[in-house]
């Protein structure tokens, strides 16, 4: 559409117009037919409604330039839209994968608790075994207390 409208305001030249099938030029105050001073020979009433018709044409060139220039603002509106929506998109995307890493740390952390409980409590645990576990434990704790800090900072 902007095209169009490009197109139509570059072929209509805004001192030509086109009355009862005669085009004229305008100049000024002048009128000019096939580049001949006509405005002495015109009468009154016809200068006045060839200057009518000019006006007209040259509303209808404002209009349309006026239009093109609100399109113009449409599209740069909607390209601003799908960037903020993308961005919330990426964020909300960015939310879930914090969320999903802080779930597992957790899940993790837990597992390796239990297990290492379970372990104690049958008395598979070596001294070195023991220290192992408690070790990988603490790690897990870390690892999710990281993941607790990321996901309040989203």
């Amino acid at each position: 559409m902007i095209l169009i409208f490009l197109g139509f305001s570059y072929t209509i030249n805004a001192q030509e117009v086109n009355f009862n099938g005669v085009t004229y030029k305008i100049e000024k105050e002048r009128i000019f037919k096939d580049n001949i001073d006509v405005t002495e020979t015109l009468t009154l009433e016809k200068k006045q409604q060839i200057r009518t018709a000019f006006d007209k044409k040259l509303l209808q060139i404002e209009e349309s330039e006026q239009i093109t220039k609100r399109l113009k603002k449409v599209e740069k509106d909607k390209k601003s839209a799908i960037k903020k929506q993308k961005k919330a998109e990426k964020s909300l995307k960015q939310k879930k994968k914090t969320q999903s890493n802080f779930d597992k740390s957790g899940k993790k952390h837990q597992g390796a608790i239990k297990k290492y409980d379970k372990l104690k409590k049958k008395g598979k645990l070596s001294p070195e075994d023991e220290s192992k576990w408690l070790k990988k434990i603490e790690k897990l704790k870390v690892n999710h207390q990281k993941a607790k800090k990321k996901l309040k900072r989203t």
